[in-house]
Formats: C-alpha cells, sequence, structure tokens
C-alpha cells in the first residue's frame, strides 16, 4: 500500500550500486529513502569489471535479507546501463550516498552523465548519519579477506546469510 494514496504524486526511486556486500551506511541511505518516496528499488549492479568479492546473486540476496522489513523497498539485479533501467521502470530520481568530499567528485559527474543520457532524470544526493559516514564496502571487504571482525558494519541479515 502506498504511503500516499493520491496516485498523480507517487513517487519512486531507484538507489543502484555493487553492494558488495550492502553495508550499514548503505541500509541507512535506503532508510532516509524509504521516508521520502513512495516506493525505492535497490539495484544490485552485476559489475563484473571491479571483480567484486560476492557474485551478482550473493549481493542480491544480502540486499533483500537487509531490507525485506522496510516498506515501499524491494530489490533487483541489474546489468545495463542505470538511466536504461531508470527509463524501463518508469523511474525519473536516482538516489546515491554521499560520506565525504572524495565522493563527491565522482557522484557529481555520474550524475551530469546520466542527465546528459536521460534529461528526465535527477540525481538526489543523501548523506549517512554520522556514525555511518565512514562505512564503505571497501573497507567492509578488507576487513573480511583479513578474517577481522566486520559484523558491526553490515545489517545483521546479511551477517546471516553470509555464514550459511
Amino acid at each position: 500500500m502506498s504511503k500516499n494514496c493520491d496516485i498523480n504524486s507517487y513517487r519512486k526511486a531507484i538507489y543502484s550500486g555493487t553492494f558488495d556486500p550492502i553495508t550499514n551506511g548503505h541500509l541507512d541511505i535506503i532508510k532516509r529513502a524509504a521516508n521520502i518516496f513512495d516506493e525505492v528499488i535497490i539495484a544490485v549492479a552485476k559489475s563484473e569489471l571491479k571483480k567484486p568479492m560476492f557474485n551478482h546473486d550473493q549481493r542480491v540476496a544480502f540486499a533483500q535479507a537487509a531490507v525485506e522489513e522496510i516498506e515501499g523497498v524491494s530489490v533487483l539485479g541489474f546489468d545495463t546501463l542505470l538511466v536504461d533501467l531508470a527509463t524501463e521502470l518508469k523511474v525519473n530520481t536516482i538516489i546515491r550516498g554521499l560520506r565525504a568530499v572524495s565522493d563527491f567528485e565522482f557522484e557529481l559527474q555520474m550524475g551530469y552523465a546520466n542527465s546528459s543520457i536521460n534529461k528526465k532524470i535527477e540525481t538526489l544526493y543523501l548523506m549517512p548519519t554520522l556514525q555511518n559516514a565512514f562505512v564503505s564496502s571497501t573497507i567492509v571487504r578488507e576487513i573480511i579477506r583479513f578474517n577481522g571482525k566486520f559484523e558491526h558494519l553490515v545489517p545483521e541479515k546479511v551477517v546471516k546469510c553470509m555464514q550459511l
């Protein structure tokens, strides 16, 4: 059921990424987006060029487990341009997370590139809470590689999925 009954004001957005793995920082952004939009689609990119630690099916499953209790949030995998997926799903808003100034330049370039392909696309940048500002998939992967303690950086349900 939509948070807003007026079908003309129904708002949906896509939050895309490799999510290798999905972290508490990602979940923070997802919850914020779910408070703004009626529907948030978590789009897990295949991204084979990035050589992810976890395969695409695992990353989709991790994301599904992380968001299963958040109303209005769904997960799908994709292997196309994000703007093509957005067009196919009739979504005009892309959510991106910004942790630090170092994220800004890359995210701004991607937002402009997406807009140059589809002028209807808007990019909304959200910041995680301070406690999640340092959390990144890269940090989590590095900790996992060295058998370090990472469980406090990813959603509990994802930790359980990793142990199966």
